[in-house]
């Protein structure tokens, strides 16, 4: 065997595993892409269920002005013209909205002749005082608009919040896909140590064949991860608005361990969940009060001026053309009217005895809200402590699979190991440093938890955004 070709090929070999064993992962390129706060801007702006809510909001705004109508006065007009026969009888007839009624006296006949009539008035009603129901009523729109409110302060809280985790998501698929690439660099350049290697017939083919088969188990893991990125870039772009394949991200704050600080103490109250809930008690409460006045007289004062025209005569003539049509016959009136619903006292007790039952149903399910929340804030407490424990761990997971890669390196070079130790190795560094990346912006997404069940990741979303 040639010496010297030996010698050259030992000393390109020993290169190439010592970039092996030394081959960072290679930092990401800096990138003018979207940003955590434009990301969660922009779900804000876009997302359909946030304009159902505002919608919504409006409509209960409007309730509100519904409600305060009724302290004006009612103005009803009537304008009509008829041809009718005109025979009239003595007798009773219960209150109804079919037979029409007929006024004048009875003249005694039964025939089909017919006359015009005409009819022409006015009635304006109002509600002097009414015991406090319109503004109960009034009250009662009003807590339906703040509950509309709250509802879209929670629609947006909702939507904030997932826009955040579909970007943070998308963040840590493209720290796995660079990790996962690099191991691919790693096998790739094993793959060519080995064949080396084996041409200058140091190692034997089996060798080749197993740094192969890394390769292909490198590249299976990073079209894995590519595909993690795809789907997490489709979850995000349904918050944006843009096609996944226009959405680049900007996250390099998402890559640095993030400063221990102290949580701040939980206010459940704060929450929007306790608030949307809280204000469907007060919803209900305002309803029930205005329940609770519609069990009283109600006073209406009333004018009404009016006008007829016949062309039927008090001693049964007719009069002949278009006589009638005109009303010729003027009156006016002023008066107090006074109605109150006696029989309806059994349905009102029912109904505000409903309305109570429902008020406890609300707010015993605000009071569970409250626990879930604290429990759920408890959770993401501890997630965070330990997701710092797992990130302050994972440079040592990297240090150590870094040596382990260099001495099996080494080993192999010297001829005390073998292709196994080596892969091993590797695929340990490559995992380390998935790991270690991953770790990072766990302790964001802990934050996020954190934040989340406190109702507010504005503070998250700046900090992340800087």
């Amino acid at each position: 065997m040639n010496l010297s070709r030996v010698t050259s090929s030992g000393a390109a070999i020993s290169a190439a595993l010592l970039l092996v064993a030394t081959l960072p992962a290679q930092p990401p390129a800096p990138s003018s892409g979207l940003t955590l706060s434009q990301a969660v801007a922009d779900a804000l702006k876009n997302y359909p269920s946030i304009r159902v809510s505002q919608e919504q909001m409006n409509a209960a705004a409007a309730g509100i002005q519904l409600a305060r109508t009724s302290y004006l006065p009612r103005a009803d007009l009537l304008a009509q013209a008829n041809r009718a026969t005109r025979n009239n009888v003595f007798g009773l007839l219960l209150p109804q909205s079919v037979i029409p009624s007929i006024s004048g006296p009875v003249l005694g006949t039964n025939n089909f002749g017919t006359a015009w009539g005409s009819a022409l008035g006015a009635l304006v009603t109002w509600e002097p005082f009414d015991f406090g129901l319109r503004r109960s009523n009034v009250a009662a729109a009003s807590a339906a608009r703040a509950q509309a409110e709250a509802a879209l302060k929670r629609t947006q809280y909702d939507v904030a919040v997932a826009a955040a985790d579909a970007y943070v998501t998308l963040a840590a698929a493209q720290e796995t896909v660079r990790a996962a690439q690099a191991g691919v660099d790693q096998a790739q350049v094993l793959i060519t140590t080995i064949n080396a290697l084996v041409n200058a017939q140091l190692r034997p083919g089996a060798d080749a064949s197993r740094a192969e088969a890394e390769l292909a188990a490198a590249r299976t893991q990073l079209i894995q991860a590519q595909q993690a990125v795809e789907v997490a870039r489709a979850n995000l772009s349904r918050f944006i608005g843009l096609d996944p394949a226009q959405i680049t991200i900007s996250a390099p704050r998402l890559l640095q361990l993030p400063p221990a600080q102290p949580v701040a103490p939980l206010d459940t109250a704060r929450n929007p969940i306790a608030l949307e809930q809280n204000a469907v008690v007060v919803e209900l409460q305002a309803q029930l009060r205005a329940l609770e006045r519609s069990y009283f007289p109600r006073f209406y004062l009333q004018g009404s001026a009016y006008a007829r025209g016949t062309g039927a005569q008090t001693d049964g003539k007719i009069q002949e053309y278009l006589n009638g049509l005109a009303p010729t016959t003027q009156n006016y009136a002023l008066g107090f009217s006074v109605t109150f619903p006696v029989m309806d006292l059994a349905s009102i007790r029912a109904r505000e005895t409903e309305q109570s039952a429902s008020i406890r149903a609300e707010t015993a399910r605000y009071q569970q809200i409250a626990v879930d929340l604290k429990a759920q804030w408890n959770g993401a407490v501890a997630n965070l402590q330990g997701a710092r424990n797992v990130a302050a761990n994972t440079p040592v997971q990297v240090s150590a699979a870094r040596a382990a890669t260099d001495q099996a390196t080494a080993r192999y070079r010297s001829g005390l190991g073998n292709i196994d130790e080596v892969a091993e190795a590797q695929r340990l560094l490559t995992q380390a440093e998935i790991d270690d990346a991953l770790a990072r912006l766990g302790v964001w997404r802990a934050l996020l938890g954190v934040a989340t069940a406190a109702g507010d990741i504005q503070p998250f979303v700046a900090e992340a955004s800087q």
